[in-house]
């Protein structure tokens, strides 16, 4: 009888793994604001990270929260590289195994990297497949047992600029929405974000990826997206390190400063050390921005039960 068990147990562990990578395209059909060129995406392993290189076409991977701990929260996670890679195991599916495991769940997207060579408007092409990521997720939410009105977007580094201009710049609809389906998350966690691109805190890297080496001051304005906080923008955790040299902590700070300004419910915690690019496990305190951050979501209500 033992036997049995076991053998049950690794078919449906094999189950749930396979329902897990499920993996689909961002687009049905043509993807908008692409150029007709061949796909030359690359995937290497770097110090045991995946990274993905000359994303041209974008997918999105689904993590479904155990059945028994499902609290029908989702979370839309856009790893960090900025903007000229992807991370996807240590700021994608690392973070969306440990959401699954307090009941959310979770879609890693691998989204199109700015290159003037795949698309016609590069400045557009990620908030344009972040914004077709919620819009997919938001619109078959019965399909992934998960509430409409509890989709939050995570992003790290360059991830975090993009979840940041998801989060800002949700009036400006840049993809086909004949449903008008609502493109706004309703919360952001940004974990050592790139927020401005601003000279004196920016991060010159992922600017000149999105904007150009010789960008318009309308589009540094537009993109630094501290300045783009509203009352609408939705409530935010954020986390960073005080040592990170890569992307300066002013950038979480400034963006938490304005939110505040405008009475949107914000945490933020700034570790002495850290450095960037830590994904789940910050080495150097015991302190972890998972928990914190699973307590900020629970005084929210967004891990409530929601049958």
């Amino acid at each position: 009888m033992p036997k049995i068990y076991a053998i049950l147990l690794c078919v449906l562990s094999m189950m749930n793994q396979s329902h897990a990578q499920e993996i689909f395209s961002l687009y049905e059909n043509r993807i908008p604001n692409s150029k007709d060129t061949r796909n030359a995406e690359e995937t290497e392993q770097e110090n045991g990270i995946t990274v993905v290189r000359k994303i041209s076409v974008p997918t999105i991977r689904h993590f479904p929260a155990p059945p028994q701990l499902i609290t029908r929260t989702a979370v839309i996670i856009f790893p960090g590289g900025g903007y000229s890679t992807n991370s996807l195991s240590h700021e994608g599916y690392d973070i969306a195994k440990k959401f699954n495991e307090i009941g959310v769940t979770a879609f890693v997207v691998k989204y199109r990297l700015p290159d003037d060579e795949t698309m016609i408007n590069k400045k557009i092409g990620p908030l344009q497949d972040a914004q077709q990521a919620i819009k997919i997720v938001r619109e078959q939410a019965d399909k992934f047992t998960i509430d409409p009105k509890r989709i939050g977007v995570v992003g790290f580094s360059a991830g975090g600029h993009l979840a940041s201009t998801a989060g800002t710049h949700f009036k400006h609809v840049q993809i086909p929405n004949e449903n008008k389906t609502s493109i706004r998350p309703d919360f952001l966690i940004l974990i050592y974000p790139v927020v401005s691109f601003y000279d004196d805190i920016g991060h010159r890297g992922s600017r000149d990826r999105l904007l150009g080496t010789k960008p318009e001051k309308s589009d540094i304005d537009m993109y630094s997206n501290e300045l783009q906080v509203t009352a609408e923008t939705p409530p935010s955790f954020l986390a960073h390190a005080s040592d990170d040299e890569v992307v300066v902590p002013a950038n979480s700070i400034r963006f938490y400063e304005n939110l505040l300004r405008h009475n949107v419910p914000a945490e933020l915690h700034i570790y002495q050390e850290g450095g960037h690019g830590f994904g789940l496990n910050n080495p150097k305190t015991r302190d972890e921005w998972f928990l914190s951050c699973k307590h900020w979501m629970e005084t929210n209500g967004w891990l409530k039960q929601n049958k």
